[in-house]
C-alpha cells in the first residue's frame, strides 16, 4: 500500500490508517460513525460538544458523546469559550472514557463564534493556549485541535495558534484550509496545509477542506505532506469514501457502490437510529441522510420526496423500494 496511507500515532493512541471522519453538528452521531468506520475510517469525531452543556449535565449533550458500535477509539470534540469552562467539563467528559479530546477553534457558524468559541478563539491565540494546557494537565489522554488559517485574509495566524497549541502540549493539530470570514468559498487554500507541515515537521498535522471525492483526498495527501485528513461534508451520505481512497491510496481502482448498497447502508442507518432515539425522532432525523446518500443516483427524486414524509420503518422501506 502506498506511503501516503499509513498508521497515526496521536500522543498514546496508534489509530490504523490516517482517514478520518470530521466532526459534524447533525450529522457525526454514534450511529453514523460507526458506519463510516465499518467503510474504512481510521478514527471518527463525534458532533460539537459544549464543554458548558457537560459542565451543567445536559442530557441532549452529553448524549452526543456516547460510543458507538465497534468504535474503540472515542474522539469528543469540545467547544468553549475559555480554560475556566473547559476545565468544569472535563469530570462529565472523561466519565465516557475518550480515547482523545479535540478542541474546536474552527467552527464560523454565528451561533458558536458569538459565545468566544469555535473560530472566535482564533482571535485569542493565548486562550488557545491556556485552553490545551489546562486539559493536558486535567486528563491522560491526548489532546488535539481544529483551527482555521485565520480570522480572515489579514489575520492569516495559523503558524502561531499551531505553535502555542504544541507548546501546551496538543498532540496534533487539524487545520480547515480556509480563514474564518471565507466560511466555505472560495476553495480552500491546500498551500497553508504544506507550510503548516513544513513548520512542523516532526508533529501530527491533519487538513481538511474540499474532500469530497477519493481523489480529493489523494490529492490533498500528496500535495502538502501532512498526516492525516479529515473528510467532512464529503462523507455525509457517502460512508464509502473511506474504502475508496484507501483503494487508491493503494493502486486499485476505487469500486463502484451499488444501489443496493446503499440502500442497505441507509436501512442499517434507520435501525441504528432507531435503536438510540426511537422510531418517531429517528424516522425524522433520516430524512436529510436519505437525501445525501441518494445524491446523484438516477430517478431517486420520488425517492427523496417520499421520505420526507416518512414516519416509520416500513415506510422507509417502501420509499427505498421504488430504487428498484
Amino acid at each position: 500500500m502506498s506511503s501516503l496511507y499509513h498508521d497515526v500515532s496521536i500522543g498514546n493512541v496508534r489509530l490504523e490508517g490516517n482517514l478520518f471522519l470530521a466532526p459534524l453538528a447533525g450529522y457525526t452521531d454514534k450511529v453514523y460513525r460507526s458506519i463510516c468506520l465499518k467503510h474504512g475510517a481510521s478514527l471518527a469525531y463525534t458532533e460539537m460538544v459544549s464543554s458548558e452543556g457537560v459542565a451543567r449535565d445536559s442530557e441532549k449533550t452529553v448524549m452526543l458523546m456516547e460510543r458507538g458500535e465497534g468504535e474503540k477509539n472515542l474522539a469528543v470534540q469540545l467547544f468553549m469559550p475559555d480554560a475556566d469552562t473547559a476545565k468544569r467539563s472535563l469530570e462529565g467528559v472523561m466519565a465516557y472514557h475518550p480515547a482523545i479530546i479535540d478542541i474546536n477553534c474552527g467552527c464560523p457558524v454565528p451561533k458558536v463564534v458569538k459565545t468566544g468559541a469555535g473560530s472566535a478563539l482564533l482571535q485569542r491565540p493565548k486562550t488557545i493556549y491556556e485552553i490545551v494546557k489546562t486539559i493536558v494537565e486535567n486528563v491522560d489522554v491526548p489532546v488535539t485541535i481544529k483551527i482555521r488559517t485565520g480570522w480572515d485574509l489579514n489575520n492569516l495566524n495559523y503558524l502561531e495558534t499551531a505553535g502555542l497549541a504544541f507548546e501546551a502540549g496538543a498532540s496534533a493539530v487539524c487545520m480547515h484550509a480556509r480563514t474564518r470570514s471565507q466560511l466555505y468559498m472560495p476553495t480552500a487554500d491546500w498551500s497553508r496545509l504544506k507550510d503548516l507541515k513544513e513548520h512542523f515537521q516532526d508533529r501530527v498535522i491533519i487538513g481538511s477542506g474540499d474532500l469530497f471525492t477519493a481523489e480529493d483526498g489523494v490529492r490533498m495527501l500528496e500535495q502538502t505532506g501532512i498526516d492525516a485528513l479529515v473528510y467532512a461534508r464529503g462523507a455525509i451520505g457517502n460512508p464509502f469514501v473511506f474504502e475508496q481512497t484507501k483503494a487508491l491510496l493503494s493502486g486499485q481502482t476505487p469500486r463502484e457502490i451499488p444501489i443496493s448498497e446503499k440502500r442497505d447502508a441507509i436501512m442499517t442507518h434507520l435501525y441504528g437510529l432507531v435503536d438510540f432515539l426511537g422510531e418517531n425522532t429517528a424516522c425524522r432525523e433520516m430524512r436529510k441522510h436519505v437525501c445525501a446518500y441518494l445524491k446523484g443516483v438516477p430517478n431517486s427524486a420520488k425517492v427523496r420526496q417520499a421520505v420526507t414524509e416518512a414516519l416509520t420503518v416500513e415506510q422507509y422501506k417502501s420509499s427505498l423500494a421504488m430504487l428498484g
